[in-house]
């Protein structure tokens, strides 16, 4: 009966996430305070207020959500949560790991602020705007979805990104090479391939100047051990030494995020209870569609907060 906080990725963002929780908790807007100092900009104000475009942008979109997420944490902290002792493992999507490590007192606050603006800007400018693309292939397994990788590869770098889980599959890489493996899945029975609007091919090959970036970054902040193991995006598997995970940090950026087979490691090793901690509901579904003996809760709002404490505390 053990449970996991989750935190989520890029996409979940959306104007005006955590307003409410910053009117609500004096907590959460000293979150929202602490990023915007860190970043020396008003950060909360294009979370906020818009415009949509510029939130989206990869450099501000990875702070916000992790924004959201620790200030959601940080109420119910205050409300009486002592994580060590209530959460056996945190987890989180591509970016989302940052935000769990920030949790799990990896990195403060601030320097999770700071990495992430520098792994946005990194991976932004690791590819030339229109070289690179991703795609979303649905309805096939991953054996399937590597095997088309490796024919579309003769054209360039191509792989999977993402295994969400649910025969939901995202590709990254050169973009001749994503728009022939999105073609040869649809001739191989894929039920759709969808081109996604991403301004880079994350989780690719073509991310390694972001990925030297990302060592330099986390080689030169301070990490503490977390309080509770982190389940790694590259590995599937729990890590708690901070060496390890700044180095699984710099693997992720170029390296698949293996959320299907996290969602499995919990299910099999007695986490009955998913809680999504931050901005939008996307790994509390996914959590459904992977294993349904495991129970997704998303917590984003005042009233999350009050039901999340009433079961995690009582």
């Amino acid at each position: 009966m053990a449970i996991a906080f989750t935190f989520p990725g890029q996409g979940s963002q959306s104007i005006g996430m955590g307003k409410d929780l910053a009117d609500a908790f004096p907590q959460a807007a000293q979150v929202f305070a602490e990023v915007d100092d860190a970043l020396g900009e008003k950060l909360s104000d294009i979370m906020w207020n818009g415009p949509e475009e510029t939130l989206t942008l990869t450099a501000n979109a990875q702070p916000a959500l992790m924004a959201v997420s620790i200030a959601a944490l940080r109420v119910l902290q205050a409300e009486g949560l002592d994580l060590k002792s209530k959460v056996a493992y945190v987890a989180g999507h591509s970016l989302g790991e940052y935000s769990a490590l920030c949790a799990a007192g990896t990195f403060s606050l601030a320097d999770t602020a700071r990495l992430l603006r520098i792994r946005g800007n990194a991976m932004q400018a690791a590819v030339p705007v229109g070289m690179g693309a991703m795609a979303a292939i649905i309805g096939l397994e991953q054996p399937g979805v590597e095997a088309i990788c490796l024919e579309a590869s003769a054209l360039g770098a191509c792989q999977i990104a993402n295994d969400n889980g649910g025969g939901q599959l995202v590709i990254s890489g050169e973009k001749s090479a994503v728009e022939k493996a999105a073609a040869l899945a649809t001739d191989k029975g894929a039920k759709r391939a969808i081109l996604l609007p991403v301004s880079a091919p994350f989780h690719s090959t073509l991310m390694a100047p972001a990925a030297d970036a990302m060592r330099a970054a986390l080689e030169n902040v301070e990490k503490r051990d977390p309080v509770v193991p982190l389940i790694a995006n590259v590995r599937a598997a729990p890590v708690s030494d901070a060496g390890e995970i700044a180095a699984l940090l710099v693997e992720q950026v170029t390296g698949q995020v293996r959320w299907r087979e996290t969602v499995e490691w919990f299910a099999a090793n007695g986490v009955t209870t998913l809680y999504e901690i931050g901005s939008g509901k996307v790994l509390t579904g996914l959590a459904r569609r992977i294993d349904k003996s495991v129970n997704g809760i998303a917590v984003n709002s005042p009233a999350d907060i009050e039901a999340a404490l009433q079961t995690l505390i009582g």
